[in-house]
Formats: C-alpha cells, sequence, structure tokens
C-alpha cells in the first residue's frame, strides 16, 4: 500500500495509474486536447490585453517618458458676482507617450507575424506537442519577465518575446485540434470552443487585470496567468506517451509550407477574409475609447473600459450559430463567412452615429457575432482544404491563420489612429464598412471546391459504394506516387472513417485501376492491415476506424 489519497480515500499508486489508462483512451485524448488548446488560446488572449489597463498608469508611475509642462489661460467666473478672474493652468504632458505605447502594444504582433511561418514548418516536420511546449514556455517566461521588470526596454522585450510563444502555441494548439478531430462536424464544433475562449480571454482581461492591479499591485495579475501558464504545460505532457511508430506506416506525409499553401486561390481567399475580418477590431479598440470621451461626455471611466464585454454574449451566440448552420449546411461555410462580414461592415458604420453608451454596445454586438460566423466556419474549412488539395498536416494552414490574426493587429494600432487623426472616426468606420462588404463576394468561389479537384490537378475522385449506393466521395487517384492519403466520411449508417494510408510503395496503375476488399472495424480508433488486390499488383493498405459494422467498397480509378 502506498499513500492515500484523502477525500477519495484511494491509495496514489492506483489512482496514478487508472489516470494514465484513461489519459491513454481516444476520447479521452480528445477532451484532453480541447482542454489545453483552449487554456493556451485563452492565456494568449489574456496576455495581449491585460495589459491594457496597467501599462500606460505604470509607464508614468516609473518614470517612462520625458515631462513637460505647458501653460494655458483659464478663465473663472465667480458665482456670487458678476467678476471675471483669470489664471494659468500648468498642464503636464507626456512627450511620445502615443507613439511608445502603440510600439509597445504592436511589438507582439509584429513578431508573431514574423516568426508564424517558421513555426509553422517546423510544427508539420515534427509534430504538434512540443511546439506546444515550447511556445508556453516562452509564454511563461514573458509573463513572469512582465510581473517583474521595471523599464519600458524590459517591457518591450517581454511583449516581444511573447510573440514568439504565441506562434508556437497557438498554432500548435489550432492545428492539434485538426488533427485530432478529423470529421467536419467534430471539428467544427472543437474550433468553435476554441474560439469562443480567445473571445472570453480578450474581453475578460481588462477588468481582471485593471482590478487585480488596483488593489495587489503590477506583479499580481502577470504571475497569476504565468502559473497558469505552467500548468497548461504540464498537461501537455500527459499527451506525449510511448506510441506505435506511426511513421513507418507511412502516417506522416511532408506537407507544403505556408507560402506554397497561399498561392492555392481557396486557402488566399480564405486568409484575405481572417485578415478583413479582424481589422474591424484591431482599428477599433484603439480608437472607439478616445471617441466615445469626446462625444459622450456623461460616460464614465468604467463604461469605456467594459463597453466590449455585453458583446461577449452575442460572440458565444455567433459560434453556436455558425456550428449549428454547418452541421445542416455542410457546403455552405463560404456563405456564413460572406454573411459575416457584411454584418461586421453594416455594423462598423453604425457605429459613428450612436449618441449613448447603450447605442454603441448594439453595433458592436452585431460585429462580434459577425466575427464570430467569419472565424467558425472559415477555420475548420481550411483544415478540409488541406485535407483535400494538399496534405493532412495542419501546422502550415494554421500558421496561415495566426499571420491573419498578426497581420490585422500589427497594422491596427498603427494605421487606426493616423486615420481617426487626418479623416476623422466616420471616415475609419466608413473604410471598415466598405472593406467587409465588398470583399464578402470573393468568398462565392470557396464554394467551387466541393466539385473538387486537387491543386496540382492530377488525380480524379474516387468513388465509394456500399451495397451500390454511393454514399461519399474521397479525393484523390490510385496512384504509385509516396505518401499518398485520402480521407473521407459517413459512409452510408456507420461511423466516421478517418484516413486511409496506402503504402507509400505500392505498384498501383495510374490508369484503369480497381480495387475491391472488405474493412472489419474493431474497438474505438483503431489500427490494422488488409490486403487487397489491384490490377498490376498487390498493396497493403492502413485505415483507421472509428467502431462500426463491416462493410464492403469498390475504389475505381475515373480517369
Amino acid at each position: 500500500m502506498g499513500f492515500i489519497v484523502p477525500i477519495v480515500n484511494r491509495d496514489y499508486d492506483e489512482l496514478k495509474s487508472q489516470l494514465q489508462r484513461k489519459v491513454q483512451e481516444e476520447k479521452w485524448q480528445k477532451r484532453l486536447v480541447l482542454v489545453i488548446v483552449s487554456t493556451a488560446l485563452l492565456l494568449d488572449n489574456m496576455l495581449y490585453m491585460v495589459i491594457v489597463p496597467i501599462i500606460p498608469d505604470y509607464l508614468r508611475r516609473i518614470g517612462a517618458y520625458t515631462i513637460t509642462y505647458s501653460y494655458e489661460q483659464v478663465n473663472e467666473t465667480i458665482s456670487t458676482g458678476a467678476n471675471a478672474t483669470s489664471r494659468l493652468r500648468r498642464v503636464k504632458e507626456y512627450q511620445s507617450e502615443d507613439q511608445s505605447l502603440g510600439n509597445l502594444f504592436a511589438s507582439k504582433a509584429i513578431v508573431q507575424l514574423l516568426v508564424n511561418p517558421f513555426s509553422g514548418m517546423l510544427i508539420d516536420k515534427i509534430g504538434y506537442e512540443i511546439p506546444m511546449i515550447i511556445g508556453l514556455i516562452v509564454m511563461f517566461s514573458s509573463t513572469a519577465i512582465f510581473a517583474l521588470g521595471q523599464s519600458y526596454g524590459v517591457l518591450f522585450f517581454a511583449r516581444s518575446l511573447q510573440g514568439l510563444g504565441s506562434a508556437f502555441a497557438d498554432t500548435s494548439g489550432l492545428a492539434m485540434i485538426a488533427n485530432r478531430f478529423p470529421e467536419e462536424n467534430e471539428r467544427s464544433r472543437s474550433m468553435g470552443i476554441a474560439l469562443a475562449f480567445i473571445s472570453f480571454g480578450s474581453l475578460v482581461a481588462p477588468p481582471f487585470g485593471g482590478t487585480l492591479y488596483e488593489f495587489a499591485g503590477k506583479p499580481v495579475p502577470f504571475l497569476v496567468l504565468s502559473f497558469v501558464c505552467l500548468l497548461d504545460g504540464f498537461m501537455v505532457f500527459m499527451l506525449i506517451h510511448p506510441k506505435t511508430a506511426r511513421t513507418e506506416m507511412g502516417e506522416r506525409v511532408k506537407g507544403p509550407n505556408a507560402f506554397r499553401l497561399l498561392l492555392d486561390p481557396y486557402i488566399a481567399i480564405c486568409a484575405g477574409a481572417l485578415v478583413t475580418a479582424n481589422i474591424s477590431l484591431a482599428f477599433l479598440e484603439p480608437t472607439i475609447a478616445k471617441w466615445m470621451t469626446e462625444t459622450m461626455p456623461t460616460v464614465t471611466e468604467w463604461q469605456i473600459g467594459l463597453v466590449w464585454l455585453p458583446p461577449f454574449v452575442p460572440h458565444i451566440l455567433g459560434v453556436y450559430s455558425a456550428v449549428r448552420l454547418m452541421k445542416r449546411y455542410p457546403r455552405l461555410p463560404w456563405f456564413i463567412a460572406a454573411v459575416g462580414l457584411v454584418l461586421e461592415g453594416v455594423s462598423c458604420f453604425i457605429v459613428p452615429f450612436t449618441t449613448n453608451y447603450t447605442g454603441v454596445i448594439i453595433p458592436l454586438a452585431i460585429l462580434c457575432y459577425g466575427i464570430a460566423l467569419v472565424d467558425t466556419a472559415l477555420l475548420p474549412l481550411l483544415g478540409f482544404l488541406v485535407d483535400t488539395r494538399h496534405a493532412a498536416v495542419y501546422g502550415s494552414i494554421y500558421a496561415i491563420v495566426d499571420i491573419s490574426y498578426s497581420l490585422a493587429y500589427a497594422i491596427g494600432p498603427i494605421v487606426a489612429g493616423s486615420i481617426v487623426a487626418n479623416l476623422g472616426f466616420f471616415t475609419l468606420n466608413l473604410i471598415i464598412c466598405l472593406s467587409n462588404v465588398l470583399y464578402a463576394p470573393a468568398l462565392s468561389f470557396i464554394k467551387t471546391v466541393y466539385a473538387y479537384k486537387t491543386f496540382d490537378n492530377e488525380d480524379a475522385p474516387i468513388s465509394f459504394k456500399d451495397d451500390g449506393m454511393l454514399k461519399s466521395n474521397a479525393y484523390g487517384s490510385l496512384t504509385d506516387e509516396p505518401g499518398y492519403s485520402y480521407s473521407y466520411d459517413n459512409i452510408g449508417d456507420q461511423r466516421e472513417m478517418y484516413m486511409n494510408q496506402f503504402d507509400p510503395f505500392a505498384n498501383l496503375p495510374k490508369q484503369g485501376g480497381k480495387t475491391t476488399g472488405s474493412t472489419f472495424p474493431m474497438d474505438g480508433l483503431m489500427n490494422y492491415s488488409s490486403s487487397r488486390v489491384a490490377e498490376g499488383g498487390n498493396q497493403e493498405a492502413v485505415d483507421m476506424y472509428a467502431s462500426g459494422e463491416p462493410w464492403s467498397y469498390t475504389a475505381e480509378n475515373s480517369f
């Protein structure tokens, strides 16, 4: 007998072994992945926004700026008489404060933008877990530096270091979800949950940071987040366990890098839509507070600070709506995203015409609902595009997603402030409106992806039949090229099949080939091999299934 754990009154070694067995199960692995990734995305976005109420005041306190004084004349009238007096009022000015804050806020997105293409390639090469751990360690370090830093230079370094960690953690997290949830509906639902945590982190961070900074000091909010970051990193180790070497079965294929993927017009259109969708938030967040102060004198500072909190509910509703709509209309994610862009554009056009606090919240709620539609529709679609048009590795494709977000937030604080200063707040919102509404029709080109051809236009569809009835299409051809793979779903009434990977050395004909056989699914997600005979030679296939009844099929090259 070992140590008895209190409360549960169980032996520690027994509990440990039971936990290890549970963690190895596919169902629990998926849940653990979702918890780890959602926590990492929550942390990253909290770290991005938590400095908003803290750093401006803290930099003033530590004397980070050169202070100058100017004097302006103030006229005063005494209420008990008609005499008026004039006096000079001293005004304190912090030199280059706006520029310094803008550079500090944007440094994270700029570093993330530069690192993402390389982090995506590394993830494709070595897998998802190790880059996730690297990202969380770097984020932990940057958060600890933020807690202890006492100069502008140190805080700028910590902010930039966070961008490096985010490039690994965010990209590997989204790629991990795409990899562990290959079925489209399941993937959409999981991506939606992750996006909800992104939104929650962005919205809850300012009040969280401001409250702890006011009552406990600057280090406390960062130390709390660094502890959670460390805990999330330890959870990743639960995903790393001895496995059968899948590379021997040819599962790990080499995918194209981010630059190659961007040459795919469908992926380029999706990436452009993500940039356009997030520009609205990136432009409004640094400018709306000042505009509300100038146009709504009755609105208090705390109300301005919480203006983005009520739209969190419509954002969650948008995620839920998109997931349900994609389940019912699986070929219309492009239309859902287009509607989201139009809603964003219309809401931004309405904002300058609002005259009170409640009036501002309504268009911001519509804006967040639209952003949720765009993100929730396009992130699973990008996974589908690499599944069917390239190779089922997800590091580079979700590096493109991260690049899209980073690009919007890197230029947002700089460009938006310049537009407002020179052209006004209404012009800024008009530009956002036009960019969103005019880009929406471009998404209609994506609908042709379901009449599939591979990116290189080399392979033709294979039809899978069950009892003579066509149940679904898998994309690819019977080819002897190394590393060939395809995926498909919903075969008849059986549960989804996830991947079929041909032996890279199979000698199959490129034209007129036909292969027949039977499957024998096993409990859970299991691996097994089956021999199949094709014209021109024998080949081995490695199949990964969810449990279901055996079914027979015929796969015929349709050249």
